[in-house]
């Protein structure tokens, strides 16, 4: 009998989100994006799946990242950070690559600004956690293995 491979997740990060854990006192918490990636791989590793866990600056490399996913993973958990308001580029990777995926904003979206309230990601990912803190990466990750699964 064939042992499957383990399904591979990309959780993939945008702007700033390397700046996690750095002001305790704002919206993100103290864990640091190594920290969430730790709780990340745990997870997955518990439910017989691998992460692989992406930060970048760039818009471009975020869509790149996307677009291996077709080839290199079974889903997507991504926090385009800023990105997530404005970025019909990464909105359209994720559409053409058809992978099942789960959008995370780290702070309640709808508690702060009117600009954060819309993101052209939303209608195309599988599903969004909204304002769980860092707790909501191990939890869109569960998710996704979960959806995956059930195909």
């Amino acid at each position: 009998m064939t042992v499957p491979a383990p399904l591979r997740i990309f959780v993939l990060n945008g702007p700033n989100t390397n700046l996690y854990g750095l002001d305790p006192t704002g919206p993100y918490g103290t864990l640091t994006i190594e920290d969430i990636a730790e709780t990340c791989r745990a997870r997955a590793e518990g439910l017989g799946a691998r992460v692989d866990f992406r930060q970048s600056n760039h818009e471009g490399v975020l869509i790149d990242w996307i677009q291996e996913a077709r080839t290199g993973a079974d889903g997507i958990v991504i926090n385009a950070g800023s990105l997530s308001y404005t970025s019909i580029g990464i909105a359209d990777a994720l559409s053409a690559v058809a992978k099942p995926a789960i959008q995370v904003h780290v702070s309640n979206v709808f508690k702060r600004e009117s600009f954060r309230h819309h993101s052209p990601l939303s209608s195309v990912v599988t599903g969004c956690i909204i304002g769980l803190g860092p707790s909501g990466y191990p939890a869109a990750v569960e998710a996704l293995i979960a959806h995956i699964r059930r195909g």
